[in-house]
């Protein structure tokens, strides 16, 4: 039953969040850090000191797995923090289920914007010919690229660590009433 208070008391900021990054393409640091904390609070008044050490445990190596893509800049800092406090959410022992959904869920949204054109499958495109095609022009193939402030080439992934961050809980909400 807890998750589902925990899927109920931070739904309000998944939205807010999933309409700013919809919108603006930003993840604003008030309202992830705000998811933080509140996941911080309710873990302390679930579990005490154990709840706060555990969902810190889990918020860390959930934001580690951004790293990387972050200092590649192909994740913004918004999208490491908002993980960060998904995985505050959902704890070290869900950590892992929690990356799993929200990748897969990232997957999901990708093929979504692309058959509907919502987003532009230049830069997709582009890695795929680099990785594959040895005789592709790799020079030339860049410069055709459009500038990577062009929002069309970006996805929205706070919608991912939303859609991810629920189904992580709704799966543990299961597999605690199954047990």
């Amino acid at each position: 039953m807890t998750y589902l208070l925990t899927i109920c008391i931070i739904m309000p900021l998944l939205v807010l969040l999933c309409w700013h990054d919809c919108r603006r393409r930003v993840l604003p640091n008030p309202l992830t850090l705000a998811l933080a904390v509140v996941a911080l609070c309710w873990r302390f008044y679930q579990h005490g000191g154990k709840g706060v050490v555990d969902g810190v445990a889990g918020g860390l190596v959930c934001g580690l797995f951004l790293l990387v893509p972050f200092l590649m800049r192909g994740a913004g800092g918004g999208d490491v923090k908002m993980l960060f406090g998904a995985g505050v959410a959902t704890g070290l022992r869900y950590c892992f289920a929690e990356l799993l959904f929200v990748s897969l869920s990232g997957l999901a949204l990708g093929l979504v914007m692309l058959l509907f054109g919502a987003v532009k499958s230049a830069r997709l495109k582009h890695s795929l010919r680099c990785l594959f095609d040895w005789k592709y022009d790799r020079k030339a193939g860049a410069a055709a690229l459009p500038p990577k402030e062009d929002e069309s080439g970006r996805i929205p992934f706070g919608i991912a660590i939303a859609m991810g961050t629920v189904i992580t809980l709704a799966y543990a909400y299961w597999l605690e009433r199954a047990l």
